[in-house]
């Protein structure tokens, strides 16, 4: 029994099967590992790397390359703070010197609740809403201190479930392409012809 549940292990292979080699579900499989542990376990990767035909050191090394994707455990909520030039003139900085402060953390540490893990960007595209944040990829701004607080509070609470997932989860949308869409657009196009034929009507 390997460490992704079962119906991860499911999705997995339907993953796999959306493209014409194994390998290049390789990210995609990383993603969904992710979704279910909040971060790449030595455990995830492992499974992996047998479902795409390779090692588990070629897994982290892919996973290791993108930021992301963690093999460490990081927070539920995993809150960035862009200090690149835009956001960096318009207060950046004293931002994420609050952020540290407020939080009792510094920058690449997680809270002691399991919250919260600080990350600083050199830069999040997102200069129209200088300074810019993320947490766990969804864009906030612009904020300044007393903004990150309620921002935290508004996380802590569970106001923003609906908007922010967990880290890990990029989509709450599965979306069947690729190959599996192409063969079930392809037999449904055989089934209306052959229930034309027959007389019969498809379900």
């Amino acid at each position: 029994m390997g460490h992704l549940s079962s119906d991860n292990r499911a999705r997995a292979k339907a993953i796999v099967a959306c493209y014409p080699q194994r390998r290049s579900a390789l990210i995609p499989l990383c993603h969904l590992a992710q979704a279910q542990d909040g971060w790449l376990s030595e455990e995830a990767m492992e499974d992996i790397a047998g479902l795409v035909g390779c090692t588990p050191a070629e897994v982290r090394g892919t996973a290791t390359f993108y930021d992301m994707l963690h093999t460490e455990p990081v927070g539920r909520h995993v809150v960035t703070v862009c200090t690149n030039i835009a956001c960096m003139l318009a207060g950046a900085y004293e931002v994420l010197d609050h952020a540290e402060a407020s939080l009792k953390i510094s920058v690449g540490q997680t809270t002691e609740d399991g919250e919260f893990t600080l990350e600083e960007a050199e830069c999040l595209a997102g200069c129209d809403n200088a300074p810019c944040v993320q947490v766990n990829h969804r864009f906030f701004g612009p904020l300044d201190a007393d903004g990150f607080d309620a921002l935290i509070e508004d996380l802590r609470s569970g106001r923003l479930a609906d908007t922010v997932p967990p880290h890990g989860i990029l989509s709450r949308v599965d979306r069947n392409v690729g190959l599996p869409a192409r063969a079930h657009r392809l037999g449904t196009v055989a089934g209306k012809q052959s229930g034309a034929a027959t007389g019969a009507v498809p379900e």
